[in-house]
C-alpha cells in the first residue's frame, strides 16, 4: 500500500506493478493534491553538489529519458538544459568550482562567457559575469506526470486507487510488523508492506504508527505570467539558488528561477521559509521574486503576472530525502522528504524501493537515504 498520490508515490507504484506486485494507492485529496501539484516541474541535476544526491538525480534523468518515451507528450517532457547565471567575478569563480566538481561526478556543465550568454537566451539582462549550461536540465509537468505513471501502473492490472480516502491508522500484526492501515471511510485494509509516500505530511503518517520521522514543511511561491512568445529558452537561474537550496534557515529565503513552458506562460520562482502550514500570501515573497526575474529578464517589467501559487516542500534536516524499509516496523516503508527535488528524483526512488520489495538488484546505493539514520538518532536522545 502507497500512502499518497503525489508523484514519488505514482512512480513506486508504477514501478513496483510494472514488477508484478498488486499496488493500492491512497490519498485523501486527489491525485498530484499536495506538494506535487503546486511545483514546476524541475528536474534538475545543475544544483546538486557531488554526493548521493546528485547519484540519486542522474538515475532519475536516465529514467525520465525512458518514461517520456513510455508516457503520453501531454506531461510536457522538455530537455530545455538550465543556464546558472552569475552576477559577479567572485559568483562566477564559485560556480566555476561548483561545476567543476560535478563534472567530475558526471554532469555535463560547459561554463559560457558574459558575451555568449545572449547566444543562449537573447532576452537576458546585459552585465552578467558569466553562466554554465546544464543540459541534461529537464522539466515535466509534475500533475500530468504523476496521473500518467498511475494510469501506467493501472493498465498492469496491478494498482488499485483509492482517493478521498484518509489514512488514521497504521496496523500492526502479533509479531510487531505492519498488516496494512485503517481509513475513513473503508475501515481496514490489509498488506504486508506500507510505503509512507506522503510528501509533507510524511511525518504525520510515522505518528500513526508511533514514529518519528521530522518531516517539515518549507513553504515556496510560484509566479505565473501571461502567456509569451518564447522569452526565456532554459530554466534560468541565479547562482545563489544553489545556496538556498543547500541553506537549513527557517527565513524567508528568495533566489529568481525563471522559466517558459510549452503553454506559453513564464514561471518565476523560487522562494523557502519554514511557516508550518501557513498558507497566507506573502506580498514580500512575490515582490522579491518579481524584482529579480525582471533584473534576469528586463523584458518581464511589461508583463502581467495572472496568478500565483503556494505550496510545502517535504524537508529534512539533512536535505536528504527517506527512502527504504524503516527499522523501528518491519514492513513500513518510507519515500518522503524530497523537499524541492521529488518531481526530479521521483522515477529513482520508485525504482529503488521496487527493487527493495522484490529483491532484485539495487541500481545504487540507497544507505545515505535510509531511514534508520533518524532511529540512530532518536536511540542517541
Amino acid at each position: 500500500m502507497v500512502v499518497g498520490a503525489g508523484v514519488v508515490g505514482a512512480a513506486c507504484a508504477y514501478y513496483a506493478a510494472r514488477a508484478g506486485l498488486h499496488v493500492t494507492v491512497i490519498d485523501r485529496g486527489p491525485v498530484a493534491g499536495g506538494t506535487t501539484g503546486a511545483g514546476e516541474g524541475n528536474l534538475l541535476v545543475s544544483d546538486k553538489a557531488p554526493g548521493p544526491e546528485l547519484e540519486l538525480a542522474l538515475h532519475s534523468a536516465h529514467l525520465w529519458r525512458e518514461l517520456a518515451a513510455e508516457l503520453p507528450s501531454r506531461i510536457e517532457y522538455e530537455t530545455k538544459g538550465g543556464v546558472v547565471v552569475a552576477s559577479t567575478e567572485p559568483e562566477l569563480a564559485a560556480l566555476r568550482r561548483f561545476a567543476a566538481a560535478q563534472r567530475q561526478a558526471g554532469v555535463e556543465a560547459t561554463e559560457v562567457p558574459a558575451d555568449r550568454l545572449a547566444d543562449l537566451e537573447p532576452h537576458l539582462a546585459p552585465g552578467r559575469a558569466g553562466g554554465v549550461h546544464y543540459p541534461q536540465d529537464a522539466q515535466v509537468q509534475p500533475a500530468l506526470a504523476a496521473a500518467h505513471l498511475l494510469r501506467a501502473a493501472a493498465d498492469t492490472g496491478h494498482l488499485t486507487l483509492r482517493l478521498g480516502e484518509e489514512v488514521t491508522a497504521i496496523l500492526t500484526g502479533g509479531q510487531g510488523d505492519v498488516r496494512g492501515v485503517r481509513t475513513t471511510r473503508l475501515g481496514e485494509m490489509h498488506a504486508p508492506h506500507v510505503l509512507n509516500a506522503a510528501g509533507t505530511w510524511g511525518g504525520q503518517v510515522a505518528r500513526l504508527a508511533g514514529l518519528e520521522l521530522p518531516v517539515l514543511p518549507r513553504r515556496g511561491f510560484v509566479l505565473v505570467t501571461e502567456p509569451l512568445p518564447r522569452v526565456v529558452r532554459h530554466k534560468v537561474y541565479s547562482a545563489e539558488y544553489v545556496a538556498d537550496v543547500a541553506s537549513g534557515s527557517a527565513a524567508l529565503q528568495t533566489s529568481a528561477v525563471v522559466e517558459g513552458t510549452p503553454a506559453g506562460p513564464v514561471l518565476i520562482g523560487a522562494s523557502r521559509e519554514r511557516v508550518g502550514f501557513d498558507r497566507t500570501l506573502s506580498v514580500e515573497a512575490l515582490r522579491r521574486l518579481a524584482a529579480q526575474a525582471v533584473r534576469l529578464f528586463p523584458a518581464l517589467a511589461q508583463v502581467r503576472a495572472i496568478r500565483t501559487y503556494a505550496g510545502f516542500r517535504p524537508y529534512l534536516p539533512d536535505h536528504f530525502p527517506a527512502i527504504g524499509p524503516d527499522p523501528r516496523l518491519p514492513g513500513l516503508l518510507h519515500a518522503c522528504g524530497h523537499e524541492g527535488a521529488g518531481i526530479g528524483l521521483a522515477p529513482a526512488t520508485g525504482a529503488l524501493i521496487s527493487a527493495m520489495l522484490t529483491g532484485t538488484e539495487l541500481p545504487l546505493d540507497p544507505a545515505p537515504f535510509a531511514p534508520e539514520r533518524f532511529a540512530r538518532e532518536e536511540a542517541v536522545r
